[in-house]
Protein backbone atom coordinates (compact mmCIF):
# COMPACT_ATOMS: atom_id res chain seq x y z
CA UNK A 1 0.00 0.00 0.00
CA UNK A 2 1.26 3.43 -0.90
CA UNK A 3 -0.11 6.86 -0.08
CA UNK A 4 0.79 10.13 -1.74
CA UNK A 5 -0.38 13.64 -0.92
CA UNK A 6 -1.04 16.63 -3.15
CA UNK A 7 -2.31 20.09 -2.19
CA UNK A 8 -4.51 21.51 -4.92
CA UNK A 9 -7.29 24.11 -5.16
CA UNK A 10 -7.30 24.65 -1.40
CA UNK A 11 -7.74 20.93 -0.70
CA UNK A 12 -5.46 18.11 0.32
CA UNK A 13 -5.83 15.05 -1.92
CA UNK A 14 -4.62 11.75 -0.48
CA UNK A 15 -4.09 9.04 -3.07
CA UNK A 16 -4.29 5.43 -1.88
CA UNK A 17 -2.67 2.78 -4.07
CA UNK A 18 -2.92 -0.94 -3.33
CA UNK A 19 -4.47 -2.83 -0.42
CA UNK A 20 -5.09 -1.14 2.93
CA UNK A 21 -5.08 -4.37 4.90
CA UNK A 22 -4.28 -4.70 8.61
CA UNK A 23 -0.51 -4.85 8.09
CA UNK A 24 -0.34 -1.82 5.79
CA UNK A 25 -2.79 0.13 7.96
CA UNK A 26 -0.46 -0.28 10.94
CA UNK A 27 2.47 0.80 8.76
CA UNK A 28 0.69 3.98 7.54
CA UNK A 29 -1.32 4.77 10.66
CA UNK A 30 1.25 7.08 12.28
CA UNK A 31 1.68 9.35 9.27
CA UNK A 32 -2.05 9.46 8.56
CA UNK A 33 -2.90 10.17 12.21
CA UNK A 34 -0.34 13.00 12.24
CA UNK A 35 -2.17 14.37 9.23
CA UNK A 36 -5.45 14.11 11.13
CA UNK A 37 -4.12 16.24 13.95
CA UNK A 38 -2.93 19.01 11.58
CA UNK A 39 -5.90 19.35 9.24
CA UNK A 40 -6.17 22.87 7.86
CA UNK A 41 -8.30 22.34 4.74
CA UNK A 42 -10.85 20.03 3.12
CA UNK A 43 -9.55 16.57 2.24
CA UNK A 44 -10.24 14.28 -0.69
CA UNK A 45 -9.49 10.58 -0.35
CA UNK A 46 -8.77 9.33 -3.87
CA UNK A 47 -9.62 5.62 -3.89
CA UNK A 48 -9.15 5.15 -7.65
CA UNK A 49 -6.29 2.69 -7.04
CA UNK A 50 -7.38 1.36 -3.64
CA UNK A 51 -8.21 -2.31 -4.18
CA UNK A 52 -9.15 -3.35 -0.63
CA UNK A 53 -9.69 -1.85 2.82
CA UNK A 54 -9.70 -3.68 6.17
CA UNK A 55 -11.34 -2.48 9.38
CA UNK A 56 -8.01 -1.04 10.54
CA UNK A 57 -8.06 1.24 7.50
CA UNK A 58 -11.65 2.25 8.17
CA UNK A 59 -10.65 3.28 11.69
CA UNK A 60 -8.00 5.62 10.24
CA UNK A 61 -10.49 7.14 7.80
CA UNK A 62 -12.95 7.71 10.62
CA UNK A 63 -10.33 9.41 12.81
CA UNK A 64 -9.41 11.79 10.01
CA UNK A 65 -13.10 12.52 9.33
CA UNK A 66 -13.83 13.27 13.00
CA UNK A 67 -10.84 15.57 13.29
CA UNK A 68 -11.75 17.41 10.09
CA UNK A 69 -15.35 17.92 11.19
CA UNK A 70 -14.24 19.28 14.57
CA UNK A 71 -12.22 21.91 12.69
CA UNK A 72 -15.05 22.72 10.26
CA UNK A 73 -13.61 20.92 7.25
CA UNK A 74 -15.00 18.17 5.01
CA UNK A 75 -13.61 14.83 3.88
CA UNK A 76 -14.69 13.66 0.44
CA UNK A 77 -14.15 10.32 -1.27
CA UNK A 78 -13.75 9.78 -5.00
CA UNK A 79 -12.96 6.82 -7.23
CA UNK A 80 -14.34 4.04 -5.04
CA UNK A 81 -14.47 0.61 -6.71
CA UNK A 82 -17.24 -1.95 -6.08
CA UNK A 83 -15.23 -4.03 -3.58
CA UNK A 84 -14.37 -1.06 -1.39
CA UNK A 85 -17.91 0.28 -1.76
CA UNK A 86 -19.26 -3.04 -0.47
CA UNK A 87 -17.12 -2.71 2.69
CA UNK A 88 -18.33 0.87 3.20
CA UNK A 89 -21.96 -0.18 2.75
CA UNK A 90 -21.66 -3.20 5.05
CA UNK A 91 -20.10 -1.13 7.84
CA UNK A 92 -22.41 1.87 7.40
CA UNK A 93 -19.49 4.14 6.48
CA UNK A 94 -21.18 4.91 3.17
CA UNK A 95 -23.61 7.20 5.00
CA UNK A 96 -21.05 9.19 7.01
CA UNK A 97 -18.71 10.24 4.21
CA UNK A 98 -19.30 12.70 1.38
CA UNK A 99 -18.52 11.77 -2.20
CA UNK A 100 -17.25 13.78 -5.15
CA UNK A 101 -16.09 13.09 -8.68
Amino acid sequence: METTFKKTDGKLVIFFNGRLDTVSAVKHEESLMQLASHIDRNIIFDFTNLRYVASAGLRIFLAILKNAKQKGFHVYIRGMNDDVKKVFKTTGFISIFEFCS
